[in-house]
């Protein structure tokens, strides 16, 4: 019954449509195949090629007690994908001169004990060699307490030890980017989302993007749900992702996406010279290379750089790509945790090259 539904709700929503129809086409059954696959409520998908967004599309529902249909204007968790906005925002303070990659983050963050095993730089943070630990289990990530500023939720982690020695080992942290985060709302002067308003949001033109705080009224804003093994779809768990904004805590539709990373790309939030040092893979203390630089993941498909990053949380899944080189561009953001949309938004931005 849903996947019928969904296509009469395909095919009464508007289209933003400037690709070849052909294009079009291959994408609606690469979405059908991937949402009847793993029974998907609601998706969106946004495209740029050649540095323009040229289509976007909302596919299902964004909230399926009320039957009310996903568009292009649903606004999702980003989760993950909040890292590069931090990042660029990072970027942007070490620019200017205000904020140094590799001074000890306690020039910012004061209130951040030192660690035995070495010296934490924001740049091994946004790097991910910072040795700031992840969650530690499902109740770090199911809190439902709320906090009104970034550095308030240092604490959780603030007084653990390192997992690894700084700069000698990648290690995933989205604690880490609250840590980069609160040195960006130091260095800078202002709230740290405040801050992403007013440098990030509006010279790159976006109307969406912003914290995910679920006590404000968004609009347009998805619910968000979970699967069970049988494949049956059910409400997600409650969660208050203000103890991760920099890290994980934002939301936005998937067109403010593209037009993040189109504005990153044509040198309207960084210059040239910076993009360069933000999306070099970083070195390691034994000289081996991550696949990692500053808040952007590193890769290369059939022959093409692309740079991005991948999002999961509680009703979440998304994907980010950009290709430097052509302008190139796929997000792919659906409603619910677990859905594993890397291969989509993969075979997405093939399906842009002739």
């Amino acid at each position: 019954m849903l996947r019928r539904t969904f296509l009469l709700v395909l095919s009464a929503l508007p289209v933003c449509a400037q690709l070849p129809v052909e294009t079009i086409e291959r994408i609606n059954r690469l979405v059908e195949a991937k949402m009847a696959k793993d029974s998907i409520p609601g998706l969106s998908v946004s495209v740029a090629v050649s540095g323009e967004l040229r289509w976007e599309q909302g596919y299902g529902f964004q909230d399926l007690e009320a039957l009310v249909p996903a568009t292009s204007q649903t606004v999702f968790r980003l989760a993950s994908i909040s890292k590069p906005i931090t990042a660029v925002a990072a970027m942007q303070l070490w620019e200017q001169g205000r904020l140094d990659l590799h001074s000890p983050v306690q020039r910012y963050v004061p209130s951040f004990p030192a660690k035995p095993q070495g010296t934490v730089t924001v740049g091994l943070l946004l790097a991910h060699l910072g040795g700031i630990r992840h969650y530690n289990g499902n109740e770090e990530m199911d809190t439902v307490r709320h906090y009104d500023n970034v550095a308030d939720s240092l604490g959780v982690f603030a007084n653990d030890p390192l997992v690894a020695a700084p700069g000698s080992k990648y290690s995933y942290s989205t604690y880490g980017y609250n840590l980069a985060g609160a040195a960006v709302q130091a260095a800078s002067g202002e709230r740290f989302h405040e801050y992403v308003q007013r440098h990030i949001c509006q010279p790159a033109g976006l109307t969406t993007l912003r914290d995910d705080n679920r006590w404000e009224i968004i609009r347009h804003r998805t619910r968000f749900y979970s699967k069970r093994a049988d494949g049956t779809v059910f409400n997600a768990g409650l969660t208050d992702t203000s103890n991760k904004i920099p890290g994980g805590g934002m939301v936005a539709a998937a067109g403010d996406l593209i037009r993040f990373a189109l504005a990153v790309r044509g040198g309207v939030l960084l210059k040239p010279e910076t993009l360069e040092t933000m999306w070099a893979p970083q070195t390691l203390r034994d000289g081996g290379k991550s696949s990692y630089g500053y808040g952007w993941d590193l890769r290369e498909r059939n022959g093409r750089r692309v740079v991005g990053h991948s999002g999961g949380q509680q009703g979440t899944s998304t994907r980010l790509f950009l290709e430097p080189a052509s302008g190139n561009a796929v997000v792919v953001m659906v409603n619910m945790d677990g859905a594993g949309v890397d291969g989509l938004a993969g075979e997405i931005l093939d399906a842009l090259h002739p």
